[in-house]
């Protein structure tokens, strides 16, 4: 079986050892190398397990013959645009756990319309970790606030609504929030 491994973990920019770490159980950067290299036969478990570890679908580990790879072909830096150094493909984005969509109707702050935004749904120990980011807040009555966590007091979230001249406002106890962590725009 052909595999995608190294070019899925360089896609995600893990060293070996990050992958290793990240297996579970962990494993040793060795096995990872040699499971890339084919010098080790991947079993399905094998796959299953750096998928996870690589935060994508097994699928995504292997050359599908009904799929096509996107390549990479250039890298832009400060500099202007480059050839990659070595051969690269582009990892399709998957969800993670408790991932919640939301769409911009009209645009708003940095966001056009059209734009779709993956959120990730945090527990309430978790809301500081959105600190300076934006968040969907839910509010009673099936409402929700959307805007950048500027304050975390306790129980309250300070949040200041996209758009000009707007003020913030303090939300008690959300019974959930989410985190923007992906911006999917068509061009």
């Amino acid at each position: 079986m052909i595999t995608r491994i190294r070019e899925v973990r360089r896609a995600k920019k893990f060293t070996l050892h990050d992958v290793a770490s990240r297996c579970d159980p962990p494993t040793t950067p060795q096995t990872i190398g040699r499971l890339e290299t084919g010098t080790r036969t991947v079993s399905v478990g094998w796959l299953n397990r750096i998928a996870r570890a690589l935060g994508v679908e097994a699928g995504d580990l292997v050359h599908l013959p009904d799929r096509e790879d996107v390549p990479v072909v250039a890298t832009i830096g400060p500099d202007g645009a480059h050839a990659p150094r070595r051969d690269a493909v582009s990892v399709p984005p998957q969800p993670g756990p408790g991932t919640v969509a939301v769409t911009i109707a009209s645009g708003i702050g940095d966001y056009r319309s059209g734009d779709e935004l993956w959120c990730e749904r945090l527990d309430p120990a978790s809301y500081g970790r959105a600190m300076n980011r934006d968040l969907l807040v839910s509010r009673p009555g099936g409402r929700f606030l959307f805007g950048r966590l500027i304050n975390r007091e306790a129980d309250r979230l300070h949040i200041l609504p996209l758009g000009a001249g707007q003020r913030q406002i303090v939300v008690t106890n959300p019974a959930w929030a989410a985190m923007a962590v992906r911006l999917i725009r068509a061009l």
